[in-house]
């Protein structure tokens, strides 16, 4: 963890299982790949729901809906370096598990919020694997979403190797009348990812319905990065691009600056800073929080992005001031880099439970930086399961060298 804002020395990182405490026994299994259903029992053991006490019965049965594609991502772990053309690579692990946005709704799932989603699904085998992962195994609501005749799934295949990825992947474009939806649920907020140029209807009909829309965004490949060409911005509350895509969509040098020019344009801003953290802007009261990151060791960024926005969409939700959001969100983000694949990755509540239960344990910790997650205290079940925590490990048995 970098050096909070009101100064002192950072808290340590508890130590990691995966390169510093040996993994704890498994039961033996007879396939090599990890598969992502049996998560749940984790989950359960520390079950939080942040809402609690705020539901209405007149409230809409989903927290949050959104949409997308959902991939398979196959995750080879172990590599020593990237692949070298015209060589053979071995990989010491493997695994496999739902991806695409089923990385966002995983995370969401997980934070305990009532999640649905809308995605078009193959019909063959690897459809069949994804959606029960979600439906079964995360407790998604895929009533939105529909099984495609003859369309198979998207396939990505992920190689992790010193703290990056390298990606492969091969799909083709569903029906779009059969993925997206026609009429999307009511829910408490939405997640949107922008595309320059296209128009979404569904965003408009969700926030006429009473949605707060969170949206992020991709590169732009026309290279132009003008607003302008995103219009579903004027639905948004809240638009969380990276500092990169902020600096070229506002013409500017400074992150915190470009955070201060969206801030004109959606209610609320959040640039993320990558190590340096995240930056927000609530264009409506003026209030700034800049909340650095937690310095941990990657070993695979995918997924990030999205477990970040679902920190932020929780923290929203639940009426947190914007200084937690920016540190929750971060936070989860952080602890899902220190594992392997998207989905696999996202925590729950016992992650961050052991986390903060473990941190303030550590020697020679800074006050100052720990009471920037002070508020954990009162969220969080009275009882935490021990670090070292470990949910999604790709291969069973499998320990990165030290």
């Amino acid at each position: 963890m970098t050096t909070p804002p009101s100064g002192g020395q950072p808290p340590q990182q508890p130590p990691h299982p995966s390169h510093n405490e040996p993994h704890p026994p498994r039961r033996p299994h007879h396939d090599s790949a990890w598969r992502p259903a049996p998560s749940a029992e984790p989950r359960r053991a520390a079950r939080l729901d942040p809402l609690d006490g705020l539901r209405d019965p007149r409230d809409p049965p989903c927290d949050v809906f959104l949409t997308g594609t959902v991939f398979l991502d196959i995750i080879f772990t172990g590599l020593d370096s990237a692949p070298v053309r015209g060589t053979e690579s071995w990989a010491r692990g493997m695994g496999s598990s739902p991806g695409g946005i089923a990385n966002m709704a995983t995370a969401l799932a997980r934070l305990g919020l009532h999640t649905s989603l809308a995605a078009a699904f193959g019909d063959d085998h690897y459809g069949e694997y994804c959606w029960d992962a979600l439906e079964q195994g995360e407790g998604i609501d895929l009533t939105p979403s529909r099984t495609v005749p003859g369309w198979h799934s998207p396939v990505t295949v992920s190689m992790a190797y010193e703290g990056e990825r390298t990606m492969v992947t091969h799909g083709h474009e569903a029906p779009h009348e059969l993925s997206a939806p026609n009429c999307p649920p009511r829910a408490r907020a939405a997640v949107a990812s922008l595309v320059p140029g296209r128009r979404e209807g569904w965003i408009a009909d969700a926030a006429r319905s009473g949605a707060r829309i969170f949206a992020d965004v991709g590169w732009d490949d026309t290279g132009r990065w003008d607003l302008a060409e995103l219009p579903e911005l004027e639905h948004c509350e809240a638009f969380l691009p990276n500092a990169a895509e902020a600096m070229r969509y506002t013409r500017t040098d400074c992150p915190r600056a470009a955070a201060r020019a969206l801030a004109e344009k959606v209610p609320l801003a959040v640039v993320t800073l990558g190590p340096e953290g995240a930056y927000a802007v609530d264009g409506a009261t003026g209030e700034t929080a800049d909340v650095p990151a937690i310095e941990v060791e990657a070993l695979d960024p995918t997924g990030a992005g999205d477990v970040f926005v679902a920190g932020f969409v929780t923290g929203t939700l639940a009426g947190w001031p914007l200084p937690d959001r920016l540190a929750f969100a971060g936070l989860t983000a952080a602890l899902s880099v220190q594992e392997f694949g998207g989905s696999l990755s996202a925590p729950g509540w016992a992650e961050i439970a052991g986390w903060w239960e473990r941190v303030r344990t550590l020697e020679n910790q800074d006050p100052a930086a720990l009471r920037r997650y002070a508020f954990l205290s009162d969220l969080l079940p009275g009882a935490a399961r021990a670090w070292p925590l470990r949910r999604a490990v790709p291969t069973l048995g499998f320990r990165p060298p030290t």
